[in-house]
């Protein structure tokens, strides 16, 4: 790496490094902000790391301080004028960079290097969306040669090993309007690893998750990806010690103990026995209580040991790359490392090691239609009994292949890029009118994550597992049946700036505005406690009974069959009538009854099945308006409810 120790940048003494990860707009405008996040940036930790080490080595020169900021537009309000003034210092230079930008986000980080161009910065966006585009296409495209027009650089390629070298540039206003390091690709083994940065994390729901990229590449052809023509074929891995190192840090100084390896495919990382054995050291040594998630390939499952070690190593879940379980679709798009025959003992292997499996699912492939794709989604369901599914809208990504071919042949694909998200129609199918893809798609979500679905994964689930598995419902839920997107983009409690809107959209008054949001919160305030209240009866059905519950339960059905012996049968049918409200599951006699009278409140709440009884009570209340004759009953079901719901919580908390 060049020095420019010596160059007239020295007379800044103090250079800020904004790191901006930008968000996209929904079609209303709007950017998709949330009050909480669920997945970290991986690209913001890698680029922190880098920036930290070129502060490190003193490349900038001996006497600058070089401060870095996070910010994360899905999670974090950009404040674009407090950046803007303070570059005004004259011994102040503030650099913007709009990382990890993937095509859908390009509108959102274009828009927003325009501001910060208009206010004298230095911009430079790199990422996905400026890799691939210029990786396959001929020339530079339309929308990045509009910005390097206005003076934004753009970075091709990965920068571990130019970092330092495009800040210096930036630092002696000097940077030139592109940088091309596609076949410069770095050695990643002893590379900065990501960082973490507690700030940031506190954004998210989750503050003991970390992300770290442990390789990059993959050595498949899918032609529907951009990962082999942006990060290329070959793996690069990084130091399995130095992994180590970071985690043991990062537990020591953060207590962040769940990760998600990023890798595009971990199965294919040379050094993955390596990096398991390291774990299960730390695990079974060092008594540091890790877990993981990784992405993997459908014949993961055939490499001698992987799945064992990875269980042993930690692992929760595993993120499998299915994408169709028809094998002509899979030879359509080049995907022919899948072999739908295996799908069964692929999956049956992760649940033998009490891992959850974890789906990528696409539609819109030649060969799919209405019919197919809920023949598709039964049969994950039914013959497989995967735990989770992700579903994606098959989309021309630029840097794919299948974008390169409609590019060359002229065919008919959606002109804005904040569509390209896999959950937009961006291209006709001839299997499907307008729309109907879109719809299938939908239904695809409300299907697999139907209430009898998910109780019959959580019922089967590893107990060590089920919180995991549970809270991923939960957001999945909100995500796509609440929020309208993908979970893989979206958080909890949707935030909307009134004024940071996309161009083109009007900016409401603030009365309109405050109409608007009034309606929205209503109506989210109704879909929120629904969903509450479905998770709370997901919880009662399939829960975990401790000991003492279970033995409580074997005494109650043992005194129960004593009395049936007794009890005349008219005797048995008035104790029905008079229990079956509170107790529906046991269907005991009064004498019952009254035993459980006698038992705590709260351990009586503890044995509960289901909130069935509590829920017929409200509905027939509704009916009836029995607020006029029974305010008692209304009352005491009321507090039955909450305390029930306070249980609910409680032992989501322990979590």
């Amino acid at each position: 790496m060049k020095s420019y120790s010596a160059v007239p940048m020295l007379k800044r003494k103090s250079v800020k490094i904004i790191l901006i990860k930008p968000s996209k707009y929904d079609d209303e405008g709007y950017v998709i902000r949330h009050f909480r996040g669920v997945l970290p940036s991986n690209t913001l930790a890698c680029l922190s790391s880098l920036t930290q080490d070129v502060a490190k080595q003193q490349l900038l020169g001996r006497e600058v301080e070089i401060k870095v900021e996070l910010i994360d537009d899905t999670v974090q309000k950009i404040p674009v004028k407090r950046i803007i003034r303070s570059n005004r210092l004259p011994d102040r230079r503030t650099i913007v960079a709009l990382v990890g930008v993937q095509s859908n986000q390009f509108p959102r980080a274009a828009d927003l290097a325009r501001k910060f161009r208009a206010g004298g910065l230095q911009v430079l966006i790199g990422g996905f969306h400026v890799s691939g585009m210029l990786a396959l296409s001929e020339g530079i495209s339309p929308e990045i040669r509009e910005l390097i027009d206005l003076g934004v650089t753009m970075v091709k390629g990965e920068v571990e090993e130019t970092w330092g070298e495009i800040l210096q540039d930036a630092c002696r206003d000097n940077l030139k309007p592109l940088y091309d390091f596609l076949d410069r690709k770095p050695d990643l083994y002893d590379k900065p690893l990501p960082t973490v940065d507690r700030k940031y994390l506190k954004q998210f729901i989750i503050s003991n998750f970390g992300t770290i990229d442990c390789s990059r590449g993959c050595p498949f052809n899918c032609s529907f990806c951009s990962i082999i023509n942006v990060q290329g074929r070959e793996m690069r891995v990084r130091s399995p010690e130095r992994l180590a190192e970071s985690i043991r840090e990062n537990y020591r100084l953060h207590r962040l103990n769940f990760y998600f390896f990023t890798d595009d495919n971990f199965a294919r990382n040379r050094c993955w026995r390596d990096i398991f054995m390291i774990l299960v050291q730390l695990r079974e040594e060092e008594h540091i209580p890790i877990q993981f998630m990784i992405q993997v390939d459908t014949q993961s499952h055939k490499i001698p040991d992987f799945v064992k070690l990875a269980a042993r190593a930690g692992c929760t879940q595993v993120f499998i790359g299915m994408e169709s379980i028809n094998p002509k679709n899979l030879k359509a798009v080049g995907k022919t490392q899948n072999k739908v025959q295996d799908y069964k003992d692929l999956i049956a292997a992760w649940h033998d090691a009490k891992i959850a499996t974890h789906v990528a699912y696409i539609f819109g492939f030649p060969f799919d239609t209405p019919e197919s794709i809920r023949e598709d989604v039964e049969r994950l369901q039914n013959e497989l009994g995967v735990e989770q599914a992700s579903f994606f809208m098959l989309t021309p990504i630029p840097g794919s292949q299948d974008h390169a071919r409609m590019v060359r042949n002229g065919e008919a694909m959606s002109p804005d890029l904040n569509d390209y998200d896999s959950f937009h129609e961006t291209m006709p199918h001839p299997n499907f009118s307008p729309g109907e893809l879109f719809i299938s798609y939908q239904d695809a979500w409300k299907s697999f994550y139907s209430f009898d679905y998910m109780r019959e994964v959580l019922s089967r689930a590893n107990p060590e597992n089920y919180w995991n598995i549970f809270c991923d419902f939960l957001w999945y839920k909100n995500s796509a049946l609440i929020e309208g997107g993908h979970p893989m983009i979206h958080g909890f409690f949707r935030l909307k700036d009134r004024v940071d809107r996309r161009p083109g959209f009007a900016v409401e008054s603030r009365h309109k505005h405050f109409v608007r949001r009034f309606r929205e919160l209503k109506q989210l305030a109704v879909s929120w406690t629904s969903l509450a209240l479905e998770m709370e009866e997901l919880w009662l059905q399939t829960r975990k009974r401790s000991d003492a519950e279970v033995r409580l339960l074997a005494e109650i059905r043992q005194l129960k069959n004593e009395l049936n012996r007794n009890l005349r049968s008219a005797e048995l049918q008035l104790a029905h009538i008079r229990t079956r409200i509170h107790f529906p599951e046991l269907h005991v006699p009064s004498k019952i009854a009254l035993a459980f009278r006698a038992l705590n409140f709260r351990m009586a709440k503890r044995i509960t099945y289901s909130r069935a009884d509590l829920q017929l009570f409200w509905n027939r209340t509704g009916k009836k308006k029995m607020l006029l004759f029974r305010p008692d009953k209304m009352v005491l079901n009321f507090l039955k409810d909450v305390q029930l719901f306070l249980l609910f919580l409680r032992d989501m908390a322990r979590t």
